[in-house]
């Protein structure tokens, strides 16, 4: 018999813990602190990108220091970390518990309607009104009636000695609001450790021409198998005039599934950028990076105009062309995907991505040099020359997209959450639980009408309203 005393003292005392308030705010505070560091620090990400922004908070030489601290905490890939998930299942534990706790008393409470009450306990309300009414007690109830669906109340008739008490009540129901938004939390929650547990997040480097079955996770390079085939049928990134600066990069893919294209918005062939994702069976591609990776079977585009002529010709480093309605050949010699000048007039290949490409050419005739040129991509005032227009227009094949692929299945409890918090929030901070009683009776030459009405939020919109009744009852 002590022993089931004590075991059940244990089982209250945890209980307690679970359903305090104080721990439900120590909680959310750990959550919310170090959701900040899990902000500012990149998760999953190359431990070099995580170093080079802490040395703008710590300085060079203690930013490494940092990052191998914050690191062995699981900072680095904090929302799979074990603490973060064992804050979650204590977070989501005491909104249950206090939910547990607290909600059958206040159920009781909102299911019971408004009744009659004594005049001392109408006198003890906090807004109180007395006003003499002309008639006898049925016309002034008839009023009444009207008064209260005339400020969205329906009346609750009590007949009393010598006259009628009548009731109303709004709002009964958003006492609740607060363990909806209990709810709302918890999905929110479910909906994370979802995404977290049957989700992933990963990368690929996908080389223009080329298509990949799988992914790899960001954090662990593990593969992933997607269950289709994606291709980078293209790739182009545009920069700002005179600068190195990317104003935007975006990719062209393709799905496949058992050796056939899949149409997507109608479509085969998708383009995306940064703010347009790839969407397919519930994995997004994301645009996030791009470089730069030649083979020997990158291929040259170049546009050739002479006269009234035009030819788009693809072609590999080495091999020639001829410019149309001409026995001139250009040949392919040189390249440099960013190439620049220095002070003393050499040119230098300055960066490893096409920032600035160009193509040498050397233009022969019957065997013999003729002339030769450096034709940029960016530049259209070196596309001419003597005999014709060539415009360099891409070396394709040599440049890959970086995507970042995720899956969340946990996303659409997520946005239920969110929605189901929403409703209630509204119910919680918008709408208030308003109760009214009159108690009419008849006195000399007429009716004596006693208003109560109590109000648990809004009170001055509320007081406006038990005006604009003792108006009403008046006519």
């Amino acid at each position: 018999m002590s022993d089931k005393k004590e075991n059940r003292n244990v089982v209250d005392k945890i209980w307690n813990v679970f359903s305090s308030i104080t721990l439900a705010v120590v909680i959310f505070s750990l959550i919310s602190i170090t959701s900040i560091v899990g902000t500012i620090i990149e998760q999953q990400a190359e431990p070099e990108r995580n170093i080079k922004l802490l040395s703008k908070f710590f300085g060079e030489s203690f930013a490494p220091t940092v990052f191998k601290m914050l690191d062995s905490f699981g900072f680095t890939n904090m929302y799979g970390s074990w603490w973060f998930m064992t804050l979650l299942f204590v977070f989501a534990a005491n909104l249950v518990i206090c939910s547990l706790d607290r909600l059958p008393k206040i159920w009781k409470v909102v299911k019971e309607p408004v009744k009659p009450l004594s005049p001392e306990l109408l006198n003890s309300m906090p807004l109180k009104k007395e006003i003499f009414l002309k008639g006898r007690v049925d016309n002034a109830r008839s009023a009444a009636e009207a008064a209260l669906k005339g400020i969205g109340f329906k009346a609750d008739i009590h007949a009393e000695a010598g006259g009628v008490q009548i009731c109303a009540e709004k709002g009964r129901y958003s006492r609740l609001g607060v363990y909806v938004t209990h709810f709302s939390i918890i999905l929110i929650l479910i909906g994370a450790v979802v995404g977290i547990f049957f989700g992933f997040n990963a990368s690929l480097n996908l080389l223009e021409g080329t298509s990949s079955a799988i992914v790899y996770d960001r954090r662990t390079g593990k593969e992933i198998p997607l269950g289709f085939d994606l291709k980078c049928n293209d790739f182009e990134v545009s920069f700002y005039d005179n600068s190195d600066t990317p104003k935007s990069f975006r990719s062209r893919l393709a799905i496949f599934e058992n050796g056939k294209p899949v149409k997507i918005n109608g479509k085969e062939v998708t383009e995306i950028d940064v703010n347009s994702p790839l969407k397919y069976k519930g994995i997004t591609f994301y645009q996030s990076s791009y470089g730069f990776s030649p083979s020997k079977d990158s291929l040259f585009k170049v546009s050739v105009t002479s006269g009234a002529k035009k030819e788009d010709i693809s072609l590999r480093f080495g091999e020639s062309f001829t410019i149309p309605g001409t026995n001139i050949n250009g040949k392919i010699a040189d390249f440099s995907p960013a190439i620049a000048v220095d002070e003393s007039g050499k040119l230098f290949t300055y960066a490893e991505t096409m920032n600035n490409p160009a193509v040498f050419i050397e233009f022969t005739e019957g065997g013999k040099q003729k002339y030769s040129r450096w034709i940029l991509k960016r530049y259209p005032q070196t596309w001419t020359v003597p005999d014709a227009t060539v415009e360099f227009k891409d070396l394709w094949g040599a440049q890959y997209t970086g995507l970042q692929v995720r899956r969340d299945p946990g996303v659409w409890i997520v946005y239920l959450g969110c929605l189901v918090m929403a409703v209630g929030l509204y119910a919680a901070f918008f709408m208030s639980h308003a109760r009214i009683w009159i108690t009419l009776k008849e006195e000399k030459g007429g009716v004596k009408a006693f208003i109560a009405a109590s109000v648990n939020k809004n009170k001055i919109a509320f007081e406006q309203k038990i005006e604009k009744l003792a108006g009403g009852l008046n006519g």
